[in-house]
C-alpha cells in the first residue's frame, strides 16, 4: 500500500486524534513567521507529499537536461540579434541583460515548476521562475512542524527532507570572486512593500550565522558614490546583493536610482543578473519552440521541449487557435509572478471566460494549453472533514545549476497560487 494511502486511513480510523494534530500545526503557523498578518498565512493539509527515490532521480534528470537549454538560450540571446528580437524587453533592459556577471554561473538560483505524474513519472512544465525566487523558508518551516503531526510521527518509515536555507546561502556565498572579501557585507533588496519579508530577516540572520554582516534593504535604499554600493541607513558597504525584485518590477519603477548605475558599472557583485529575465518571461515557451532558437539545441533537446512545454501563443486578433473550448486553455500575463492575472478556462462559466478572453485580448497576454495536473487525496482538517482531490505542482530548486530539493503545493482549483486557496505541503523522500 503507498504510504499517501497509509496516511488517509490512519487519519480516518483516528480521526479526533488527526483533526486535533491539525490545530496544533495552524497554531503554529500562526504564531510563526509564516504569518503574515489577517488571512495572509501559510495553509497546508495534513498528508506530507511523499516521493521514492526514484522521484529524486527523474528530478534530478528533468533538472539538469532543462538547466543546460538554459544555458544555451543565455548564450545565445546574447550573441544573436535575432534571438534578442523574439523578447519583448525594452532596449535599456536588453543592455542590462547584455552585461557580464562577475560570475561564471548563468542562473544562481531558480525553481522548475512542473506538473508531475506521480505514477507515469511523465512531467509537463508549468513555468521557469528565475527571478525573485522564495518560498525556502516556508519549505523548511512546514517539515520542522512535521513534529506535530499525529500521522508522521507513527510512520515507521525513514526519510530525507532536502534542506533549502543554509544551502541557499552557502551556494550564494561560493560565487564571491576576489573583489570580495571572505566575510562580506551582504545586502537583500527588494520593494520592502511587496516582498516577503519575513523570509528575508529569517535569510539575513543566516548570513550573519555564515559569518557575513547583512541588510535587508529597500532597493531605493541605496546609495552609489561612483566606486562602493552602500546602505543609506549604516553607510556599510555592499559587497555582494542578493536580488529579491523582480526585474519587471524594477525596469518600472527604478529607472536613475543608484543601485542600477553601480550594477551598470560594474561596482557590485550582483546574484541574480537580470540575464535571469531571459528565462523567466513567459514568453521563453514560444522562443524555444521558434527555429531560431531551435538551431541552437541538440535533436534531443529540441524534442525533449517539444515533449514537456505547454503551447503557448500571444493573445490577440492573429490567434491561430480556436480558444472557445474554455477547460484546454489558460491566460496568462507575459511578464508577471505569482499567478497574478491568470485565469484557468477550467474555473470559469462559458461566458466568464469569454468576458476574460476579450478583457486580456491584444494586452500583453498569452494563451497556453491548460495541463490537467496530478491529483492526489488530501485534507484540511481545520476546515474540512472530507478528504478531497487536490491538484498538485512540484516546483523543482536549481542552486548553480544544481538540484537543490523540493516546494510542493496543492489546490481544490484550477490554478496553484496563493491567490487561488493554494496550500503548501512539506516534501519527503523515503529512504
Amino acid at each position: 500500500m503507498a504510504i499517501d494511502q497509509q496516511y488517509k486511513e490512519y487519519i480516518e480510523k483516528h480521526f479526533l486524534e488527526s483533526k486535533k494534530s491539525a490545530f496544533q500545526i495552524e497554531n503554529a503557523i500562526l504564531e510563526s513567521e509564516l504569518n503574515a498578518g489577517g488571512q495572509n498565512y501559510t495553509h497546508t493539509l495534513h498528508i506530507p507529499k511523499i516521493f521514492t527515490q526514484e522521484d529524486k532521480q527523474r528530478f534530478q534528470d528533468i533538472v539538469d537536461r532543462t538547466y543546460r537549454i538554459f544555458e544555451k538560450v543565455i548564450q545565445a540571446y546574447k550573441k544573436d540579434e535575432k534571438i534578442r528580437s523574439l523578447f519583448p524587453f525594452s532596449k535599456q533592459l536588453e543592455n542590462f541583460i547584455l552585461l557580464p556577471n562577475r560570475y561564471d554561473v548563468s542562473i544562481p538560483i531558480c525553481r522548475i515548476d512542473i506538473f508531475y505524474d506521480e505514477k507515469t513519472k511523465d512531467f509537463r512544465f508549468c513555468e521557469f521562475n528565475t527571478d525573485g525566487t522564495s518560498a525556502m523558508h516556508e519549505n523548511a518551516k512546514l517539515a520542522a512542524l512535521l513534529s506535530l503531526n499525529n500521522v508522521y510521527q507513527q510512520d515507521s518509515h525513514t526519510y530525507e527532507q532536502m534542506e533549502l536555507e543554509d544551502h541557499w546561502v552557502d551556494a550564494f556565498l561560493s560565487l564571491a570572486d576576489e573583489n570580495v572579501p571572505d566575510h562580506p557585507m551582504v545586502a537583500i533588496v527588494d520593494f520592502l512593500e511587496n516582498a516577503y519579508l519575513n523570509e528575508l530577516y529569517v535569510f539575513q540572520q543566516i548570513f550573519k550565522r555564515h559569518g557575513c554582516q547583512c541588510e535587508v534593504l529597500d532597493i531605493r535604499d541605496l546609495a552609489f558614490d561612483g566606486k562602493h554600493l552602500r546602505s543609506i541607513y549604516t553607510n556599510r558597504k555592499i559587497d555582494m546583493v542578493y536580488r529579491r525584485a523582480v526585474t519587471s518590477d524594477i525596469a518600472d519603477r527604478c529607472a536613475g536610482l543608484d543601485f542600477l548605475e553601480a550594477v551598470k558599472q560594474q561596482a557590485i557583485t550582483l546574484i541574480g543578473g537580470f540575464q535571469t529575465q531571459i528565462i523567466h518571461n513567459k514568453q521563453i515557451n514560444q522562443v524555444l519552440r521558434h527555429p531560431w532558437m531551435q538551431a541552437y539545441l541538440t535533436d534531443e533537446e529540441n524534442a525533449f521541449m517539444d515533449a514537456h512545454l505547454p503551447k503557448t501563443y500571444d493573445l490577440n486578433q492573429k490567434l491561430p487557435i480556436d480558444i472557445q473550448n474554455k477547460d484546454q486553455w489558460i491566460i496568462k500575463p507575459k511578464d508577471s509572478y505569482g499567478a497574478q492575472g491568470v485565469w484557468a478556462g477550467v474555473d470559469l462559466s462559458q461566458a466568464q471566460w469569454l468576458e476574460q478572453v476579450q478583457r486580456c485580448m491584444n494586452r500583453n497576454y498569452l494563451v497556453q494549453e491548460y495541463i490537467q495536473p496530478y491529483r492526489s487525496p488530501n485534507i484540511d482538517l481545520v476546515r474540512d472533514d472530507v478528504f478531497k482531490s487536490f491538484t498538485n505542482m512540484t516546483g523543482l530548486y536549481v542552486y548553480n545549476g544544481q538540484f537543490a530539493g523540493v516546494y510542493s503545493r496543492c489546490s481544490d482549483g484550477g490554478v496553484i497560487s496563493t491567490q487561488y486557496n493554494e496550500r503548501s505541503i512539506p516534501t519527503l523522500f523515503v529512504l
